[in-house]
């Protein structure tokens, strides 16, 4: 047995993690820059949470609450130079992917000055200034991962900023995400559960990270049921936000793969959100895997017989039609028979034909 797992980020989960651990962000800097979106953080009360405890730790702090849905490397240059301009020593980002990944990026912009938009890309590996992250809904799992995913308009794509920055403290308080509404929360717990397929089914897997991904199903397994029910208690809350971070730890280790890759240009350019996106093209992608062992050994820990079942869930859950051609599902998957990091992922062969017959019966036939 052989494998290699790092998680650096200190991890407090639970009800009034922020304030019961408040003395926490005194050891990590004494100026922050709050990174979020313009309202929900504000509506939900992580943002007067985190607020209350610098104040009573005595530290300082300046907001920008202008990061959009799949925030631009603009957005991001923009809100470093205000860190820049206020000397801030670290960053807290609050909200769901976009503010956490948009806090991880202007932490790297922050460290090294002469970065900008236009040699992010090509710079090599840097570090960056501490991170916190306040996840407000659950999905994307970034409190416990290294990426950052950034809009690049110049390449018409969302990717991977290409730097490794773990957050230093993740604070996991399911409070925030009582108020969600509900198709924002079934895009995001689908979000967290293709993390733990691609993680799962991965070239990179290993014991040690199937364990996450295996105790990730059984959560889904009853998160499943109580989405399908519209019976989102506190329970369900807590339960859905633990199994996303299992998710964000599991593809810490190994990355995600096809779907993902393939979701992106559906966010892009029809402006689907980025849970739907991947979840969308995932039981086609589940159905093209010719070695069937730990599709169905991951469908046990769901508590589910077949992929039927599981086609059925999501089907109730998942409900969109998007205006797309042969010809752009050529063009997509064209565009990721690039992306050897995703492919080199998936743990058998991919040819052109296999992507686009997976967008095609996922996309043409609703």
């Amino acid at each position: 047995m052989e494998f290699k797992y790092s998680m650096p980020t200190q991890i407090y989960f639970g009800k009034d993690v922020v304030l019961k651990n408040k003395e926490v962000f005194s050891k990590i800097g004494s100026k922050a820059l709050i990174v979020t979106g313009r309202r929900s953080a504000k509506e939900n009360g992580s943002y007067d949470d985190v607020k209350k405890a610098l104040l009573e730790t005595g530290m300082e702090y300046v907001l920008y609450d202008e990061v959009e849905e799949n925030p631009s490397l603009e957005t991001i240059e923009k809100a470093s130079n205000i860190g820049k301009d206020y000397n801030v020593d670290f960053v807290i980002g609050i909200g769901g992917g976009s503010p956490m990944d948009a806090a991880k990026a202007i932490a790297v912009f922050i460290k090294n000055p002469k970065i900008n938009i236009d040699n992010i890309f090509s710079s090599g590996k840097l570090k960056s200034i501490p991170v916190v992250a306040v996840p407000t809904t659950s999905g994307t799992g970034s409190e416990v991962t290294q990426y950052s995913i950034v809009t690049s308009h110049k390449e018409k794509t969302k990717k991977n900023l290409g730097q490794s920055i773990f957050p230093k403290v993740a604070f996991l308080d399911s409070k925030y995400t009582y108020n969600l509404p509900y198709d924002i929360t079934v895009n995001t717990a689908i979000d967290a559960f293709t993390h733990l397929v691609e993680g799962y089914l991965n070239t990179n897997s290993t014991y040690m990270s199937d364990i996450y991904g295996e105790k990730g199903f059984e959560l889904f397994g009853y998160c499943f049921k109580k989405l399908m029910s519209k019976n989102l208690h506190s329970e369900f809350r807590s339960k859905v936000m633990m199994a996303s971070t299992l998710a964000g730890i599991q593809i810490a280790q190994n990355g995600t793969s096809l779907p993902h890759g393939m979701g992106y240009p559906l966010t892009y350019f029809k402006g689907l959100p980025h849970g739907l996106a991947n979840g969308v093209l995932t039981i086609e992608y589940l159905k093209s895997f010719k070695d069937k062992t730990k599709t169905e050994r991951m469908l046990k820990f769901l508590g589910l017989s077949h992929i039927g079942e599981l086609e059925t869930i999501f089907k109730s859950l998942i409900n969109i039609k998007i205006d797309i051609t042969k010809e752009e599902i050529y063009e997509y998957s064209k565009g990721l028979m690039f992306n050897k990091n995703k492919l080199k992922n998936h743990p058998e062969e991919v040819e052109l034909e296999d992507l686009v017959r997976i967008y095609s019966k996922s996309l043409l036939n609703n």
